[in-house]
């Protein structure tokens, strides 16, 4: 009688010879840890900061704080009534030191833009708004930009500043606290930073934001 193989010397013998399973490679989840444990803080951090806050209420560590030192070349070519438009300094924006411009009654706006900046095209019109007010006096922070570019884009648009200072390194932005173009600051007529906004200014962020911070360092004697 013949014996009849059972099923596991079947499979004994289909598996002999046959080529071990290569084992599976598991994914280095530690390799990625750091990365997610970063990714989860900047997370974390940027909620803090801007939770309950509109992306231009961002706070700034300048706030009453006295504006940097800093003293920016005009922009060359740039003339008003015939003359050229004066750069500026920290001195230009503190009253009664006999350096500046009489800024007894007025606040001073300073402006950060650029002719790269779309955004800075939206809110140019506001900004020639805003010029047109005797107690404040305007001035502009050319960021970064080629100075044909920026006078092709005053001369279109027009020009509402008092002055303009070129940071074409962008150094003086830094010392501001800048985060990108366009940013406008308050600084009342004691050279203190009192008020930062962030982004292109609308007629309605002039009229509900901006203004009221003018009225209020203005107020303060």
């Amino acid at each position: 009688m013949t014996d009849t193989p059972s099923s596991n010397d079947k499979n004994a013998a289909a598996g002999k010879g046959a080529a071990p399973e290569t084992p599976r490679r598991r994914f280095p989840v530690l390799v990625l840890l750091p990365l997610l444990i970063f990714a989860g803080l900047a997370a974390l951090f940027l909620i803090q900061l801007t939770i309950g806050r509109a992306p231009n209420e961002i706070p700034s560590a300048l706030i009453n704080r006295p504006a940097p030192e800093f003293e920016l070349a005009p922009l060359k070519g740039l003339t008003a009534n015939g003359k050229q438009v004066p750069g500026f300094s920290t001195a230009d924006l503190i009253d009664g030191n006999g350096v500046g411009p009489d800024l007894a009654n007025k606040v001073t706006i300073v402006s950060i833009f650029a002719s790269w900046c779309v955004p800075c095209r939206e809110e140019h019109p506001v900004l020639e708004t805003l010029a047109e007010r005797p107690d404040i006096r305007l001035v502009g922070i050319n960021y970064k930009d080629k100075a044909e570019n920026a006078l092709r884009f005053l001369g279109a648009l027009g020009n509402p500043y008092d002055a303009v200072g070129v940071d074409d390194k962008g150094r003086a932005a830094i010392d501001w606290g800048v985060y990108g173009v366009p940013e406008t600051f308050v600084v009342d007529r004691t050279g203190r930073i009192r008020y930062k906004f962030i982004g292109p200014l609308s007629p309605k962020s002039l009229r509900d934001v901006l203004v009221p911070k003018i009225e209020a360092a203005l107020a303060e004697k």
